[in-house]
């Protein structure tokens, strides 16, 4: 793969709010002593478990039946029935695995490691901490205080987020009644979707489903503005992604009405984002957009799932369809086997979800050739990132590879439902998309 020799200027974009401009001195060069590579972002952060809790990893796979981190990759990458380990469907398995993140949070003993007189006891509060005894809980609690209240919507979300899998939450859908450039933030578009939103919330809240649910688990059912709350942050989990691809679309002045439709390549893609994927789950998308000629959603990653693996249509889209595809591989390998051989068209935005290269040199040698091709192609990317601290050590290594920065900031369409970090539950929870990074090209010239 070779830059292109002649480069093209191009105008500024528009500018996101809220936008910060990067001084050229507040970044520090960031060493790429790079080493034998591990691209899989689901493998280091199974194994990364261990790091804080020696051994969830192993009770994890003994709790599902499984002798080795391959059986669980299969059944994720939807190569091998659940029903192999015992268990009759995915959630299931899953179910089953959040189980098993019981460990004392001051002490970290497994259960395994109890005596016979100890046995963990969660938080009556937050019902998402275990202990293995009295003292342990008043050790941590200045510890715990602080993140307690908001475990307790993980705990709420974790079981209400069953209705949006089984299908009985169903996201309120249509074309937008407002104009696109009004809808700016999630205030907005639950203003937008107003008395459609509140009658399919409250449809859910009437539900036999919801009434099995909460028998099932055996315990009180919360008050319904508790529900309505887990809800909405459900569906911001739901839509973050399609309308994070929309605000690169809009900021970086992408005409989605040209002839053929466009082209977006979500990169980097793992079980996350193709693993239980149903077709219209990118409609939100679309309706953003109302007029486009068509947008074809291509992910790439290592950890792709089977089930979303399928051959991209090469015809024009018809205006207003939304085709999604998937490919299993490195982004650089596929664009020299797919685009450099003009098999597919050059993609109008590239998107990363979550790439992770800040956090371990494994990674970062992986992700180089891509971040390199990204630049000398000049192709419009966005990222996202979970954190202020990973929004910094994304930029530095972004400024040390003389990768233009056109913009970064707060995600205006982050996910709103809280990720509880397992094994460190008393870390604070951690929000999906929750700051991008917007880049072009080459950093101009002094």
């Amino acid at each position: 793969m070779a830059p292109r020799s002649q480069r093209q200027k191009h105008k500024k974009p528009p500018s996101v709010a809220p936008m910060v401009v990067i001084p050229p001195t507040v970044v520090t060069p960031v060493p790429l002593n790079l080493s034998k590579p591990d691209p899989s972002i689901d493998a280091l952060g199974f194994f990364s478990l261990d790091n804080n809790v020696p051994g969830l990893s192993q009770l994890i796979l003994q709790n599902l039946n499984m002798k080795s981190y391959e059986e669980y990759k299969l059944v994720i990458d939807g190569g091998t029935p659940v029903a192999g380990f015992g268990f009759r469907c995915p959630q299931e398995m899953f179910q089953r695995m959040e189980d098993t993140f019981r460990f004392c949070a001051h002490c970290r003993a497994l259960p395994s490691g109890l005596s016979d007189s100890k046995v963990l006891r969660h938080c009556k509060r937050c019902r998402n901490v275990y202990y293995c005894g009295p003292e342990c809980q008043r050790s941590d609690w200045p510890a715990h205080r602080k993140v307690c209240q908001e475990l307790h919507l993980v705990a709420v979300d974790r079981l209400m987020e069953w209705l949006l899998v089984t299908g009985d939450f169903v996201l309120p859908s249509g074309p937008w009644p407002w104009p696109a450039e009004v809808v700016q933030d999630w205030d907005a578009w639950f203003s937008m979707r107003g008395s459609q939103l509140e009658a399919a919330m409250n449809a859910v809240l009437g539900s036999q489903a919801m009434t099995t649910l909460w028998a099932s688990v055996r315990r009180p059912r919360p008050d319904p503005d508790v529900l309505h709350g887990s809800l909405k942050r459900l569906l911001t989990d739901a839509l973050s992604r399609p309308l994070t691809l929309g605000l690169g679309l809009r900021a970086l002045g992408i005409d989605v009405r040209k002839a053929g439709g466009s082209t977006l390549h979500v990169i980097g893609a793992s079980h996350v984002e193709t693993f239980l994927v149903r077709p219209g789950d990118y409609d939100e998308l679309g309706y953003m957009f109302p007029g486009h000629h068509g947008l074809r959603v291509i992910m790439v990653g290592v950890d792709v799932a089977t089930d979303f693996l399928q051959s991209t249509s090469t015809s024009p889209l018809e205006p207003g369809a939304i085709q999604l595809s998937g490919h299993r591989g490195l982004y650089h390998d596929f664009w020299e086997e797919h685009v450099e051989t003009e098999h597919l068209t050059h993609p109008d935005l590239v998107v990363a979800f979550h790439p992770g290269f800040h956090a371990s040199v494994s990674l970062m040698e992986a992700w180089l050739p891509t971040l390199l091709l990204l630049r000398d192609y000049d192709i419009p990317t966005l990222i996202t990132v979970y954190s202020q601290k990973e929004l910094t050590a994304s930029l530095q290594i972004l400024v040390n590879l003389d990768i233009h920065i056109i913009a970064y900031g707060v995600n205006p369409f982050t996910s709103l439902k809280p990720e509880q970090v397992y094994s460190n539950p008393n870390k604070q929870p951690a929000y999906c998309n929750a700051y991008y990074i917007m880049f072009l090209g080459n950093t101009p010239a002094s």
